[in-house]
């Protein structure tokens, strides 16, 4: 079982490292992720050895606070605004950063003033007026030590527990400057009531009430930063979640009620009028009108939804009057799976993450130990106890793991943020760093090279028939049919306004269609229906054949008077998606269960060499397994539910799914545009946050090494 936590008291990576630690040694805990960046925790746990009470236990006993997660999208989870928290940390943060930065400052002024020729009050100047200056320095740090008073109290507790952080660093850095100053403000007084000026002077020079304040000035300024990233990145969520009304209109007893959309049942009907956001997952019932899918797809030209359609959470009705049934309510719509998925994905880690971790979780521990045995050499080399301590406390203080804790997670939450954005969906942390290392693309032909959807391209009438007359005829006898070439072939007599007639006698096998209409005793179908002596049909049909199209003959009072091509349409974006893949050095590959002749036409439009027609679910699985075994990295982009073998055998599977058909299961990535070129994006946006991710680690490792 997965379950999501919401974590506090964290501060850097050795926290989330420390938590993740703790967690994982709970017996039937299998995998626990910590994102520092959102304060949260993902845990897979066998629930038949540990519950929820254990995994809290164990984040408490490791000094920091754990409660469960509402799923997203669920009525709990949306009456409380995802990024509160992250605000009033940000608010919080900035409060202490103008205090720090004020008195900080002015202490500056007196403590390096004199070095760059800044004149000093005159009872503040001087041997004599030394002592008076550190005990003002002294009381300008002290506001600055109380505002970020956090610092010590967690870094002492962490640090008597055992597991030290960057608090910890920060805590010790800053007590040892502030007691080291205080010594010496005392030396001073001790040396004024003896007279001794040298003394006076020598402990003057070595204050560091200035170096306290400013190492929690600017920790505050960076923590401040974070701060503010962390409220910028989970906006991606809170912004989805923000789509969804707090009320939704629903007829009950034939009168319009308006009620909260957390108390919405299945099979309710909900009124939707023009301007009305769709509050749940539902089917058409009555009336018609235009959607705005672009919360869910990205695509800003409104849909038209009848009858019998199916509408989604969050979409917008630009024009019309619909009512709808209700069918799936809170955290089961569309959007809240959505949402899910992208909260997920950024509480996942990417591969690279873990060598941050491991870092991270060594790093604190041998800052302290490099800062000690620093402080010794120095003594050793015969430098006084001063000099030595100013050394240790330099190390503690510059050495910063927060960059290192940071540097994965808030690349994750931006790249997968403007993916959601741009309708792809990408499910874990690891899909964004396998997708980079991809050099091999299978697809699958129909539904993702092609729409997916039969339409009729062609009608050839002979003799003196007109094609208007031939395509009433046949459209008049396959409307009586369900099957997907029969519907594309009334729907192309629709377009043309064609006015249909009634068919009698109507007969289905397999490969063609018959019935009587207008009199005439009427055939349709493949060439199981044709004689030898239609040669000049056959070759007509050979023609449409080669250019990817399923011809279908017409035999009327048993003689032939036309031919009907039906084709599935490439999709607009295809080739030039295949040859922007291509130019990239990627190696693509196109399956499918179609005729060879078909599938080589289809292969030919769009540029792919490599094909496999024929071919079977199964089979594609096999040819997957079959590329990886040459040392290729798969990506598998299929519709997600007859591809499922195939897409979870693929290093990265993709599914091309709008709406609420997103195969979330089955899929690494979700193409919610169903568009070929989304692919493309998809990688270039792996790649650019796995560059990212590398730039961000490299600064934070080679800052620390400096």
């Amino acid at each position: 079982m997965k379950k999501n936590f919401d974590v506090t008291g964290m501060t850097c990576s050795a926290c989330s490292n420390r938590v993740e630690k703790a967690v994982s040694h709970v017996p039937g805990v299998e995998d626990v992720n910590v994102n520092l960046l959102k304060n949260s925790m993902t845990v897979d746990y066998d629930e038949t050895k540990t519950g929820l009470e254990q995994i809290i236990q164990a984040v408490t006993d490791a000094g920091y606070g754990a409660s469960e997660k509402q799923a997203a999208g669920s009525p709990a989870a949306k009456s409380v605004d995802p990024t509160l928290a992250a605000k009033k940390e940000a608010a919080q943060m900035k409060t202490r950063l103008y205090v720090s930065l004020f008195f900080a400052a002015i202490l500056m002024m007196l403590a390096m003033g004199p070095m760059v020729g800044m004149p000093l009050p005159e009872v503040m100047s001087g041997t004599k007026g030394a002592p008076i200056n550190a005990l003002t320095q002294f009381l300008l740090a002290l506001p600055v030590v109380f505002v970020n008073f956090k610092y010590f109290t967690v870094g002492f507790k962490t640090l008597w527990q055992r597991s030290p952080n960057m608090d910890s660093l920060v805590a010790i850095g800053s007590s040892a400057s502030m007691l080291f100053g205080l010594f010496a403000l005392y030396m001073m007084l001790y040396a004024l009531g003896q007279g001794d000026e040298a003394t006076l002077h020598h402990y003057a020079h070595n204050l560091y009430f200035d170096s306290a304040a400013m190492i929690l000035a600017l920790i505050t300024l960076g923590k401040y930063f974070e701060s503010r990233a962390k409220h910028k990145t989970t906006d991606a969520i809170s912004q989805l979640m923000s789509l969804v009304p707090d009320k939704a209109v629903v007829l009950k007893d034939g009168k319009e009620t308006e009620v909260p959309v957390s108390s919405v049942q299945v099979g309710d009907i909900v009124v939707l009028k023009t301007g009305s956001r769709v509050p749940v997952d539902g089917i058409v019932v009555k009336g018609s009108g235009a959607l705005d899918e672009s919360s869910l797809t990205g695509e800003s030209i409104p849909v038209d939804k009848k009858e019998g359609e199916e509408l989604s959470a969050s979409t917008l009705l630009t024009q019309g009057y619909i009512e709808m049934r209700a069918t799936k309510v809170g955290g089961d719509t569309a959007l809240a799976q959505i949402i899910k998925l992208v909260d997920e994905a950024t509480s996942t880690k990417a591969p690279v993450a873990r060598l941050a971790d491991k870092v991270s979780g060594i790093f604190v521990p041998t800052v302290i130990s490099i800062a000690i045995i620093a402080a010794i050499v120095w003594m050793l080399c015969g430098y006084s106890w001063e000099f030595a301590l100013e050394i240790a406390v330099s190390v503690l203080v510059i050495s910063c793991p927060c960059a290192l804790g940071l540097a994965t997670p808030t690349a994750i939450m931006v790249g997968t943020g403007r993916g959601a954005r741009n309708g792809i969906l990408f499910r874990s942390a690891e899909a964004i760093e396998s997708l980079e290392k991809v050099d091999a693309v299978v697809l699958d032909k129909t539904g993702t090279v092609t729409s997916g959807k039969p339409s009729l391209t062609d009608v050839i009438a002979f003799g003196n028939v007109k094609p208007e007359e031939l395509l009433t005829l046949v459209a008049s006898v396959e409307q009586k049919s369900e099957h997907p070439l029969a519907t594309a072939i009334v729907e192309g007599a629709k377009a043309l306004n064609l006015s249909l007639k009634e068919a009698s006698d109507f007969v289905q096998q397999l490969g063609n269609i018959s019935g009587t209409c207008d009199g005439k005793s009427v055939r349709i179908g493949n060439k199981s229906v044709i004689s030898s002596e239609d040669a000049k049909a056959k070759e007509l049909a050979d023609g449409l054949a080669d250019e990817g199209k399923t011809p279908l003959y017409v035999i009327a009072d048993g003689k032939m008077v036309g031919l009907l091509a039906i084709a599935d349409p490439i999709r607009p974006d295809s080739k030039q998606a295949i040859e922007a893949m291509q130019a990239k050095g990627k190696e693509v590959w196109m399956l499918t269960g179609d005729n060879e002749k078909t599938a080589r036409a289809v292969a030919a439009r769009v540029g792919i060499k490599n094909v496999r027609a024929e071919v079977k679910p199964a089979d594609k699985e096999a040819v997957v397994r079959e590329l990886q075994a040459r040392g290729k990295k798969v990506l598998m982009v299929g519709d997600g539910i007859n591809d499922a073998p195939s897409l979870v055998r693929a290093d990265v599977g993709a599914a091309i799914g709008a709406g609420t058909d997103v195969a979330i299961e089955a899929a690494d990535v979700v193409l919610m545009k169903s568009r070929l070129s989304d692919v493309v994006n998809a990688s270039a946006l792996s790649h650019s946050t796995m560059l990212n991710i590398r730039e961000n680690l490299f600064w934070a490792f080679i800052y620390n090494i400096i």
